[in-house]
């Protein structure tokens, strides 16, 4: 049997060049048998050497690896100004055009590394909702289901906030109370309750939570009141 000697050739090719790309220099620029070939990842490529041979076969696993570090840096990025859910991250993968096979390895090393948990985000979410925007129970559920997350993991992660809907409403009024301290209470109910309501307070709970809130701030401000006048007459 005569061998195709010029088949050979093209199964293994020589690596005549590892040089640094000027605008990316995490990134490099691999030469085949003096012409440029394709670009790595500086880590995909650590092992590599001139002189060294690739087969089809070995270029090709360089350049999926390349692609799943790529992929991994960008979503590295994207993380670093808020966590995302696993449909957030694969929905966003899709959107950069990543292979099914890629995305899922991509996927797979944020999971190992600790860096994609919806469980983990699912309570994040909640807890910085409770802090800095309240609302209620049932619109942290459906801003959730949005996220893609499981209906389990938002049941738990809900289970576990120790606030309910009447502490939030409580919450979430207070922040926006300051505002209308000299107003006249219908002025009060109409500005704060229309904020609870878009948060999605139900009727019951927005009237309780306005009621309870304005006896409070009018106690207060008697209170103060009456410590002015007391300082006064000393």
């Amino acid at each position: 049997m005569v061998k195709d000697h010029g088949c050979l050739l093209r199964m293994k090719r020589t690596i005549t060049e590892i040089s640094a790309q000027k605008r990316n220099r995490r990134r490099v620029n691999i030469c085949l048998n003096g012409s440029y070939a394709f670009s790595l990842d500086r880590l995909t490529a650590a092992w590599l050497q001139v002189g060294r041979e690739l087969s089809d076969e070995e270029i090709e696993k360089l350049q999926s690896r390349d692609e799943v570090e790529v992929g991994f840096n960008q979503t590295l990025n994207l993380l670093s100004y808020r966590n995302r859910s696993s449909a957030e991250m694969t929905r966003y993968l899709e959107g950069k055009g990543y292979a099914p096979q890629t995305l899922n390895a991509v996927l797979a090393r944020l999971q190992e590394e600790g860096l994609l948990d919806d469980e983990r985000f699912a309570r994040e979410w909640i807890e910085n909702r409770n802090i800095f925007r309240p609302r209620s129970q049932s619109q942290l559920r459906a801003e959730l289901r949005q996220k893609g997350l499981e209906e389990s993991v938002i049941s738990t992660a809900l289970g576990e906030s120790e606030m309910d809907d009447a502490a939030l409403a409580m919450a979430a009024a207070r922040k926006r109370a300051h505002r209308y301290l000299s107003s006249d209470y219908e002025t009060y109910r109409k500005k704060i309750g229309n904020a609870l309501l878009r948060r999605g307070f139900s009727y019951s709970t927005v009237n309780e939570t306005l009621r309870a809130l304005w006896d409070e701030l009018q106690q207060a401000e008697t209170g103060e009141a009456n410590i002015t006048m007391e300082q006064l007459t000393q």
